[in-house]
């Protein structure tokens, strides 16, 4: 039998690694877009995470021809306004990497005291076929900017972003670990509900 290919629409390895880990066991081909579309790139308009996400499934679903899932994901600083929010890959331009942004946070929050310090990371999730979209997911996580980045595991902000309840930062969490308890595994799980109710209904018999 044939299994529907699932297109995850980002460029980012490390987001690829979690989804495809989340999303193991359902009646989907995941493809990536280096897999499918070589070399695509999408210029990221919107002022949410919403708007990004919707806007990159329907690109890459209509270049495609595939069902689509993009996701536009970040940091929000309490402190920062929200900063570095829907910019938070680009936060150092320029030639950001994840270890400038993370320097640029703890110099922008210098010395502010812990309870000055709180911050979320925030997912918005899109999935889509011919063009229209069929399911918008959203998670999120509260935490608190740390004095110093740690840990080795994980991407992006999380080696300064620490996690009360389990007294960690995030890049000290394993795969699994971070996944229970992450903005994109909250909404990953949802997802996860909604492919399988999605594959019940087109299964023949």
């Amino acid at each position: 039998m044939t299994r529907t290919k699932l297109l995850i629409a980002t460029t980012n390895a490390g987001k690829v690694r979690e989804i495809r880990r989340s999303l193991a066991g359902l009646p989907f081909e995941i493809v990536s877009l280096a897999e499918v579309l070589p070399g695509a790139s999408f210029r990221e308009k919107g002022k949410t995470f919403l708007e990004n996400a919707r806007s990159k499934s329907l690109h890459y679903g209509r270049k495609s021809g595939l069902l689509t899932l993009a996701e536009d994901s970040g940091l929000e600083v309490d402190a920062l306004d929200g900063a570095p929010g829907v910019h938070s890959a680009r936060f150092s331009r320029p030639g950001p990497t994840d270890a400038k942004n993370n320097r640029k946070v703890l110099r922008l929050l210098g010395d502010a005291p812990w309870k000055d310090r709180k911050a979320r990371f925030v997912c918005a999730m899109v999935l889509s076929r011919d063009g229209r979209i069929i399911r918008e997911i959203h998670g999120e996580v509260r935490g608190v900017i740390n004095f110093a980045p740690k840990g080795r595991n994980g991407f992006g902000y999380d080696p300064v972003f620490y996690y009360p309840r389990l007294r960690k930062h995030f890049a000290e969490l394993g795969p699994d670990e971070k996944n229970a308890v992450s903005h994109r595994g909250l909404a990953l799980r949802k997802l996860k509900t909604f492919l399988a109710r999605m594959a019940t209904r087109s299964a023949p018999g």
